[in-house]
């Protein structure tokens, strides 16, 4: 029973976490557009500071707890397939805190990209994320 709780609490957390992943660079998409220190501009920068401390931070700390409480109860360390997915999981984390450093530029009115680049980066965590569930569900190797 415990295993069947721990797998419910991570999926919950990483659905949150998704969630972020994917709307924060979104957020940056029309911050981007907006006139650095106008109100659509301030109102962003309390969007994105709230979603990524409020949301995503907690949902990523209860993945990586709850992922890792999982991988100890079904012994997966040596599974070719699990340290696949660990080592995307590190990637979606170093996503988060590329976006957390992007959050500060916006937040300092620093940014410097244009909208594009961030709908280009607003993809990444979703080719991730499919690429994890495949090989959460089939463990093919």
């Amino acid at each position: 029973m415990l295993y069947e709780i721990l797998k419910a609490l991570h999926i919950v957390a990483v659905i949150a976490w998704m969630a972020g992943l994917l709307y924060l660079p979104r957020l940056f998409v029309y911050h981007a557009d907006a006139e650095p220190g106008s109100k659509q501009s301030e109102t962003f920068k309390v969007m994105e500071r709230r979603l990524l401390r409020g949301i995503m931070n907690p949902a990523m700390m209860l993945v990586w707890i709850f992922g890792l409480a999982l991988a100890w109860r079904g012994d997966w360390w040596h599974a070719g397939w699990w340290q696949v997915k660990f080592s995307l999981v590190v990637g979606l984390t170093l996503i988060h805190h590329l976006y957390g450093r992007w959050r500060k530029d916006f937040e300092a009115d620093r940014n410097t990209r244009p909208a594009t680049y961030y709908r280009w980066w607003n993809e990444v965590p979703t080719v991730l994320m499919i690429a994890i569930v495949f090989l959460a569900v089939l463990k093919p190797f």
